[in-house]
């Protein structure tokens, strides 16, 4: 036993919490349907453009679940050109390893970490969208040996740029049956990028919660472009028209499967300035609608957003506003939404 780490309990394993926390048989159905309309994006059978669209951290069940329920309203509006996948992001990478983390490790961000509340409030969560709302969502998969205490429940998975790199989450991925999205790295290299997506759509033996486990590849792991910085510490961004054509490119040459990119419309493409969202959304919309191979390629995209504009810091109590990064208001949203299903050809 290591002095320098305190071992507090031993938490439950999936199988266990998956067991204590079921899913009907009318949620069951409704992943199914949602699953394979998801995958027909990415097989390029379905020209249904997809949006990934939530909060930057699900800190708030009330406000979360609020936000989803509008959602759900305006996904009824747009079902015919639009597939709507709220982010409910319930672990927060931290650069320094300093603020808040998420729900998994604070289901209160005004209280001391419990990872126990922290696992049976996220699945409640995410059980509570799909029950009440009929949507399966999108996660980020930070640390690979939870990702089964949701498993049964996800849309979507996202990689992001300081995990890409990692072979835990790239063999991981490889073994998820659902569409897993690897982001360009901080650096912003795409071979990095594609070396993730080669390696999660190949089958591997590996490690994984004490078993030896086998997968089968995942068919559907795709990029998502979502800028980078550089050696000066300058935001570049990469959803530009070049910037797709590009990568239209590096598909071509690489042979991988399901050509596809998710572009994120925050982090470094809009230097996390929030209402940049609504301009760069707009902005690769055109560009699908300008070049049928960039079309055939962007199967949607990413936007942080909640109920109000902008960030607050932990403590502040709005209502349905951010506590990590800054997310476009839900009326800018809505009107956004309304606009991409427009315009979208």
């Amino acid at each position: 036993m290591s002095n320098n780490m305190n071992f507090v309990r031993k938490l439950p394993i999936p199988k266990d919490i998956k067991e204590q926390y079921p899913l009907s048989d009318n949620m069951l159905e409704v992943k199914k349907q949602r699953d394979e309309e998801i995958a027909a994006v990415f097989r390029g059978e379905s020209d249904k453009f997809i949006l990934i669209i939530g909060p930057c951290s699900a800190d708030n069940e009330e406000a979360v679940l609020d936000y989803i329920g509008r959602l759900r309203g305006v996904a009824d509006e747009v079902f015919d050109k639009l597939i709507i996948i709220p982010r409910i992001y319930t672990n927060k990478p931290r650069t320094t390893g300093e603020g808040y983390k998420g729900m998994l490790h604070q289901p209160n961000p005004e209280e001391r970490p419990d990872m126990l509340n922290g696992i049976l409030s996220i699945r409640h969560l995410h059980m509570s969208a799909l029950r009440d709302y009929d949507f399966t969502c999108a996660d980020e998969m930070l640390y690979p040996e939870n990702h089964r205490y949701l498993s049964d429940l996800l849309a979507y998975v996202a990689v992001g740029a300081r995990s890409v790199e990692n072979q835990q989450h790239r063999l991981v991925s490889s073994g998820i049956d659902e569409p897993v999205g690897m982001k360009n790295p901080t650096s912003g290299d795409i071979t990095v990028m594609m070396n993730s997506i080669k390696a999660a759509q190949g089958s591997h033996t590996f490690l994984y919660r004490g078993w030896e486990v086998v997968s089968k590849g995942n068919p559907y792991a795709h990029a998502i472009l979502r800028g980078y910085v550089d050696f000066a510490g300058k935001n570049i961004s990469n959803y530009h028209y070049e910037d797709l054509a590009r990568l239209w490119e590096a598909y071509k040459e690489s042979g991988l499967k399901n050509p596809s990119v998710i572009v994120d419309t925050n982090h470094a493409n809009s230097s996390k300035k929030y209402l940049e969202q609504i301009r760069i959304a707009k902005d690769v919309v055109y560009s699908c609608n300008h070049n049928k191979d960039i079309r055939s390629l962007v199967k949607g995209l990413m936007i942080e957003s909640y109920i109000e504009d902008g960030a607050q810091k932990i403590g502040e109590r709005i209502y349905g506003k951010s506590i990590t990064d800054p997310c476009l208001g839900w009326e800018k949203t809505k009107d956004l939404i309304l606009n991409i299903a427009d315009t979208i050809k």
